[in-house]
Formats: C-alpha cells, sequence, structure tokens
C-alpha cells in the first residue's frame, strides 16, 4: 500500500497551463506568415524577401532548440519559459513598429527565437508534471500548439485584416499573458528541481541500450518525422488548391475540408500520447506511420466524399504519431530530455517548412495532382519501425 502513496500524481492543472502557453506561443508564430500580404504591400518587398523573412524565423525557431535543450539539461532554467515570451513580445513590437526590411527580419528572429527557448523546457515541464503518463501529457501539451496554429491566421485575418501594419501591436496581449500565466509555471518548476535532480542521478544510473543501438535508433526516428511532416505539409500547405484543382469546388468548400482535416489532426494529437501509454510507443509509431499508408496510396485516386474521408481517417492517425515518437527517443536518453526535445521539435518545424518549400516547387514544374500522387509513398517508410529497439522504461 505504501508504494500506491508514492505513485505520482498528474498535475492537471500544470499540463493544462503549459498547453495554454504552448497555444499563446504557436498563436503568435502563426501570424507572422498570415500577416505577408500585409508586410509585402506596405514595406514593397519581393517574393525572396518574404522567403527571407521565414529563413530568418525558421533558423531561430528550429536550429537553436536543441542547444537551448543542452545547456537546460545541464543548468534547469524554470523561468526561461516566461524570458522567452519576453523575447516573443519584444519581436512583435518590433514588427509592428518596423519601417525597412532589416527590421523586419531582427523581428522574425526574435519571435523565432522566443519559440526555440520555450519548447524544449516546456516538453520538460510537461513530463515533469505527468505523473508518469508520459504520452497523455505530451499529447495535452502538443494540441495546444495545434490549435494555436490554427488561431493565429483567424486573428490576423479578424484583427489586420483591411487594417495598417501597427495593428500587430494589438496582439502584444499574447506574450504578456504568456509571460505572466509561465512566471507561475516557473514557480511550481523551481519547487520540484530538488525532484528533478534525483530523477536525472536514478536516470542517469538505468542501464541502457549501447550507444549505437541509440544513435541508429534516433536516426530512424528522424525519418520518420520526415515522412509525417513532408506528408502533413502536403496536406497543410496544398489540399485546398488540390480540392480547386481536382473537383472544383469553390474556395468555402476547400477551406471547410481542410478545417475537417486540422480538426482530425488536433483529436489525433490527444489520442495518441494516452494511446502510447497503455500499448507502448513503438506499437503507435508502426500505426500511426505504416498503418496510414493504405489510405494515403488510395486518396490520389478517390472522389470527393473519399478523399475527405480519407483525409480525416490520415490526419487523426498521423498526427498521434509525434507524441509516441517524441516520448519514445525521451526514454532512449532519460537524461536528456530537454536536448531530445530540442532536436525533435527543431527537425519537425524545419521539415515542415523545408517540405512546404519544396513540394511548392514540385508543384510548380509537374502539377499538385503529381504531388500527391508522389507523396503517398512517404508514410512506407514505416516499415523502418521494424529496426527499432524497445527502450527501458523510465517514469
Amino acid at each position: 500500500m505504501a508504494a500506491l502513496d508514492n505513485t505520482p500524481k498528474t498535475a492537471l492543472r500544470i499540463l493544462f497551463a503549459i498547453s495554454l502557453g504552448h497555444l499563446l506561443n504557436d498563436t503568435i508564430q502563426s501570424l507572422i506568415p498570415a500577416i505577408y500580404p500585409l508586410l509585402k504591400e506596405s514595406l514593397h518587398l519581393s517574393f525572396a524577401q518574404i522567403g527571407l523573412i521565414t529563413l530568418a524565423f525558421q533558423l531561430t525557431a528550429s536550429l537553436l532548440q536543441p542547444v537551448v535543450g543542452l545547456y537546460t539539461d545541464r543548468h534547469p532554467q524554470p523561468y526561461s519559459l516566461a524570458a522567452g515570451m519576453i523575447f516573443t513580445l519584444v519581436g512583435l513590437v518590433l514588427l509592428a513598429l518596423a519601417n525597412s526590411f532589416p527590421a523586419v527580419l531582427a523581428a522574425a528572429g526574435l519571435v523565432g527565437l522566443g519559440s526555440s527557448i520555450f519548447h524544449p523546457e516546456a516538453s520538460r515541464v510537461a513530463r515533469m508534471a505527468s505523473g508518469g503518463r508520459h504520452g497523455f501529457a505530451q499529447s495535452i501539451f502538443q494540441v495546444g500548439g495545434n490549435a494555436g496554429s490554427a488561431l493565429g491566421p483567424l486573428l490576423a485575418a479578424l484583427v489586420i485584416a483591411h487594417r495598417t501594419k501597427t495593428h500587430i501591436a494589438w496582439f502584444i496581449v499574447l506574450p504578456i499573458a504568456g509571460f505572466l500565466l509561465l512566471s507561475r509555471v516557473g514557480h511550481w518548476y523551481r519547487a520540484q528541481l530538488t525532484q528533478l535532480h534525483a530523477a536525472k542521478r536514478a536516470a542517469a544510473a538505468t542501464p541502457t541500450l549501447p550507444r549505437r543501438r541509440v544513435i541508429a535508433a534516433i536516426a530512424i526516428l528522424a525519418v520518420l518525422i520526415f515522412s509525417k511532416y513532408f506528408y502533413m505539409a502536403c496536406l497543410g500547405s496544398y489540399y485546398t488548391f488540390y480540392l480547386i484543382e481536382k473537383f472544383h469546388v469553390s474556395i468555402q468548400t476547400s477551406q471547410l475540408l481542410l478545417f475537417l482535416f486540422l480538426g482530425a489532426v488536433a483529436a489525433g494529437t490527444i489520442i495518441g500520447g494516452p494511446v502510447g501509454d497503455r500499448i507502448g510507443r513503438k506499437a503507435v509509431i508502426w500505426v500511426s506511420i505504416l498503418g496510414v499508408a493504405p489510405f494515403t496510396l488510395l486518396l490520389p485516386y478517390a472522389n470527393l466524399f473519399w478523399t475527405a474521408a480519407l483525409t480525416v481517417v490520415i490526419g487523426a492517425v498521423l498526427a498521434s504519431a509525434f507524441s509516441a515518437i517524441l516520448v519514445y527517443a525521451q526514454e532512449l536518453i532519460p537524461s536528456r530530455v530537454g536536448l531530445v526535445s530540442g532536436i525533435f521539435f527543431g527537425f519537425a518545424f524545419g521539415m515542415g517548412g523545408i517540405g512546404s518549400a519544396a513540394l511548392g516547387q514540385l508543384a510548380d514544374h509537374r502539377g499538385i495532382t503529381y504531388v500527391f500522387h508522389v507523396c503517398s509513398f512517404l508514410p512506407l517508410l514505416g516499415l523502418l519501425t521494424v529496426f527499432l529497439p524497445n527502450p527501458p522504461r523510465h517514469t
């Protein structure tokens, strides 16, 4: 009975707070591409300069995450989450006031920097608050980011459309709210540091897989992330164009079907983590990557009704993968939760951006239908899951 009394409890209040922080962070992130038309018109930018804005944001938002994670593994920073919101706040203010292209680049870089500081430590907090339900915790955390990514363009359309660039400043309420919320999370995090140090010592003392097997497993997981996020970039960026070109639907109909797909992605994000807690991460990876292949292979040949139905299934199943992959990787290297989180969040973000750009180039040369045919084979890379070892379980 005493062992039951010592079972860690899931800190739901902290989990929902960190998920809300993720929503605020990713809402601000998604504002940047949403306001590209406004920036292009007000500052007379070229498409090449728009691409450089994306590059500046992605460089700081993805490449710096592993560096932040590595540092905070060695030197935990309870208030770094709130500090990240300060960088985001400064970036938003600079974006609203920017009268030159270099200022816009600096602003985008600052918003990306805030995101880099946020994700690795927020993922660690989610794990700490999980009470051993690591997949559940990551799902709750990530669904906040999904909601924020969808909310940003909507808010931009409602608040900034047909107005001037300075109206971007209205959004400073988001990082301010995030700063206040994440400061409270930082108080909780600081109180848990003693337990965190004890858990790190236990993780370091626990036998792990040989270094070569861990490296090979991480490489396989990276390939699976590539397949997932390239396919998600195909649907997320070009699904509406595909529907309009192939089925001649209206823009409104295509947007409605895109909304159904994004809703399925949110549902899959929530479901994937708890299922992984019950049946194991590797089983979820099998199902979520390779298991979706029959549906993706059928999609280019389906009529409108079955296209809508298949994309709902694809979105839900494929979205369940990331929680399982991230927690699996954390269990491979339990003493480097921040580094692992930074690598996988950064890599996933980078693959999404690269995938969108690369598939756009392919669509220009071969057509959007050809892109969907090519991408339909990507989930077959899930066959590599057979080479993944069964990692030790860590709580």
